[in-house]
């Protein structure tokens, strides 16, 4: 009897650790399963990438004109504002050049008003030269006519005195008549002669007037050609004035180009160039990249792009910060692998083909706090999506 009674509080012991190892078994299982489902729920409703970086505008500043640098305002990682003068080239070639493009428009111009002002004292004078040769023509034929007409009256008057001249010399011969008769004779068949020369000469002088004032009248026919000509040419130098003041413009141009300013915010980068050097139009003399405006570029793999939407929530660490987060949204994803836009995109169809996950570059917008340190391009991140 009292081995049966000291026994039975031992097996009752055993029963209960193992009951309550049986607890603790079942409550471990439950807290294993609860804590997967929530490791697995919490980790299924995200996605993410350490093929991640930060990207960022930077502009390259290149020289507008050639020449000889003549300062260099700013230094390598300096913080410059937009319009900060960044390096100044020597301006006197383009002086000098501004200065003679300013003559030739100053000359344009004086030609212009020169040849616009000739405009109505051309076309008067080429209406009353019309007019004027009109009434000279008709003047030299009235002159013909008339010397005509002379003419015919001084051979009537030649051919009678050559006929008295012809009686008075038989009457001569005979004495029938003095002799002061037959010089009178001879004499008026002398000036009657003359008389009809002069004539002669005077119709052919006016032959010659009528030949002059017809030349004249035809020249002047030709004043509406002559006006379109002086039109032309006034068209010619308004054209003069607007390629002259062209490069009057060109050259204020040029000299303004001597400086070279910031277009944007930014850190002056890569600088190139020093006091003295000379330089070509184009070449590039250092670059600025704004801090201001930073984004990352997170290569997702192909398998990740499932869930993945434009304007999901992000959660971005940056290696170079302890990995700091900075919260962003999925702006935009790439139409096309990275991998074509290399420099030798595959060609899986040559025959030596092997399948390799490919990744697809998605930009992320930063939501930036001021009091936050600052991005730059290039460093590493390891964005996280939320896909829930």
């Amino acid at each position: 009897m009292s081995d049966t009674t000291e026994d039975q509080p031992a097996a009752n012991g055993r029963g209960f650790n193992r009951s309550r190892m049986a607890l603790v078994g079942v409550l471990a299982l439950v807290i294993a399963v609860v804590g997967g489902a929530f490791v697995w729920r919490h980790l299924s409703g995200r996605i993410s990438t350490d093929d991640a970086q930060v990207e960022g505008d930077s502009s390259p500043i290149a020289s507008r004109v050639g020449g000889t640098i003549a300062k260099v305002l700013v230094r390598e990682n300096d913080n410059v504002k937009a319009g900060t003068l960044l390096v100044a080239i020597d301006p006197r070639d383009y002086e000098i050049a501004l200065s003679k493009a300013q003559a030739d428009l100053a000359e344009a111009e004086a030609n212009a008003r020169g040849a616009h002002s000739n405009l109505p004292v051309a076309s008067a004078s080429s209406s009353s030269k019309l007019s004027m040769t009109a009434s000279q023509l008709a003047g030299a034929q009235a002159r013909l006519a008339s010397a005509k007409a002379k003419l015919e009256e001084a051979k009537a008057n030649s051919v009678r005195a050559t006929q008295d001249l012809e009686r008075t010399q038989t009457l001569i011969a005979k004495d029938e008549i003095a002799r002061r008769d037959y010089d009178a004779a001879v004499a008026s068949a002398a000036a009657t002669k003359a008389s009809k020369d002069a004539a002669e000469a005077a119709v052919n002088e006016a032959e010659r007037g009528i030949d002059a004032a017809r030349a004249a009248l035809a020249d002047a026919r030709t004043a509406p050609q002559q006006i379109e000509m002086a039109n032309a040419k006034a068209d010619s130098t308004d054209a003069k004035i607007a390629q002259a003041r062209s490069a009057l413009r060109k050259a204020e141009l040029d000299l303004e180009y001597c400086s070279v300013k910031a277009p944007v915010d930014g850190v002056v980068t890569r600088k190139s160039i020093e006091p003295g050097q000379v330089i070509a139009a184009g070449q590039p003399l250092l670059s600025l990249v704004s801090l201001d405006d930073v984004w990352v570029v997170a290569n997702f793999k192909e398998s990740q792009l499932a869930k993945l939407r434009v304007g999901q929530r992000v959660e971005i660490e940056v290696d170079a910060y302890g990995g700091k987060s900075w919260p962003g949204k999925v702006e935009s994803i790439s139409a096309a692998t990275g991998s074509r836009f290399s420099l030798l995109p595959p060609e899986n169809a040559t025959g030596n083909f092997v399948k390799v996950v490919q990744r697809i570059p998605v930009k992320i917008s930063i939501e930036k706090n001021q009091e936050e340190p600052r991005l730059r391009p290039g460093m590493s991140a390891v964005p996280t999506v939320f896909v829930r």
